[in-house]
């Protein structure tokens, strides 16, 4: 299940803690990968093996923000060979990428923001209500006022 999948069922269940969770995973790697796919002949039983990027001919990124890891890979075809053209294209979906895990990150700031907020008047909230304005509490003369005493 995609992690935005896992994100969604989570807060639809009422785990916002998980939900975070999935969401700071998500939001420190970047996995960029470039290739180009090749058509299997007709009739060929391994298909799948056409719909996978290889080594030597994709281009791939990985960057953890969290550890500060960039692993690179860029195959022999995108150097001097029929791909090299595609380097750009990889450089720039990189950049994007940076662009989009900056938002995600400040989208989280701001949602660990209000939830800070929300909790700290919640809890404020809590402590300055005496206990006698809570109506459970209340006895049933004290709840009604000007009726008999129970006896």
């Amino acid at each position: 299940m995609a992690a935005s999948d896992q994100f969604k069922e989570a807060l639809a269940a009422g785990n916002i803690g998980k939900a975070l969770t999935i969401a700071l995973g998500e939001a420190v790697e970047l996995d960029i990968t470039t290739w180009v796919s090749e058509t299997p002949p007709p009739g060929s039983e391994n298909a799948d093996d056409y719909n996978r990027p290889r080594p030597g001919f994709r281009m791939h990124t990985r960057i953890n923000i969290v550890d500060g890891d960039i692993e690179n890979e860029i195959g022999r075809e995108f150097l001097d060979g029929p791909y090299a053209e595609l380097r750009d294209f990889h450089l720039r979906e990189v950049d994007k990428g940076m662009g989009i895990i900056r938002q995600n990150l400040d989208n989280l700031q701001q949602l660990f923001l209000t939830l800070s907020d929300t909790l700290q008047g919640l809890s404020r909230m809590s402590r300055s209500r005496p206990a006698s304005a809570d109506p459970r509490l209340l006895s049933s003369s004290e709840s009604h006022p000007g009726s008999p005493p129970n006896s």
